[in-house]
């Protein structure tokens, strides 16, 4: 995510919180937003600053906030933003694994696993339900027994049969994990998207 995408983002969520309750602090919204208080305090103020804020003074030393008008059009612009740009990844992202899916029938590999959870591996299992594919698990060691759609994570590629090719679809480490995977398995069968912008080496060919 670019660094206008991520302000973006904070804004947004800043913006609806502020629109679904007055009496919403900024701990409460660090705390929600999953960042740090100085951060917080910082968007804030540039939300007051151009206009999209209003905070008004609640005695003793407790503050209410509220969307001015420019705000409510702003979180609207945000919003509809955010829809149509996840809209995109999404086809992106559906259209890029259905290739690697053909792709894996095309060669014979129908026992499949994913590495990383999250959005990717989400589309990832959808997309595969349209083709002629196993998928024996999702990879990812922090996750360990949770489930995915179904799909069981494990802690890595021990932990399954010999898939014959393994799909990445972490979106927060990619080139790591893509640099773990190809120290157990060849280097062609570990696939992945264009969007992840992993960095091969000439030897590594898809």
């Amino acid at each position: 995510m670019s660094r206008k995408a991520r302000e973006d983002e904070i804004m947004r969520d800043i913006l609806v919180r502020v629109g679904e309750s007055e009496h919403v602090n900024q701990r409460t919204l660090a705390k929600e937003m999953g960042i740090a208080l100085g951060m917080t305090n910082t968007y804030v103020r540039r939300c007051v600053r151009k206009g999209l804020i209003k905070i008004s003074e609640i005695p003793p030393n407790r503050y209410a906030y509220y969307l001015t008008p420019q705000g409510f059009t702003e979180k609207t612009r945000l919003t509809a933003q955010y829809l149509s740009d996840s809209l995109t990844f999404f086809r992106r992202s559906r259209s890029q694994y259905t290739e690697i899916y053909e792709l894996c029938t095309a060669s014979g590999w129908r026992h499949l696993a994913l590495a990383g959870v999250g959005e990717l591996a989400e589309i990832a299992i959808l997309s595969a339900r349209e083709h002629d594919v196993v998928l024996q698990g999702v990879i990812a060691r922090a996750e360990i027994g949770k489930t995915i759609f179904g799909l069981t994570v494990v802690s890595g590629l021990g932990a399954l049969e010999r898939p014959d090719a393994v799909i990445l679809t972490d979106l927060q480490e990619p080139q790591a994990v893509y640099d773990d995977l190809i120290k157990h398995m060849p280097p062609a069968r570990v696939l992945t998207p264009k969007l992840l912008g992993i960095e091969r080496s000439s030897d590594d060919v898809q």
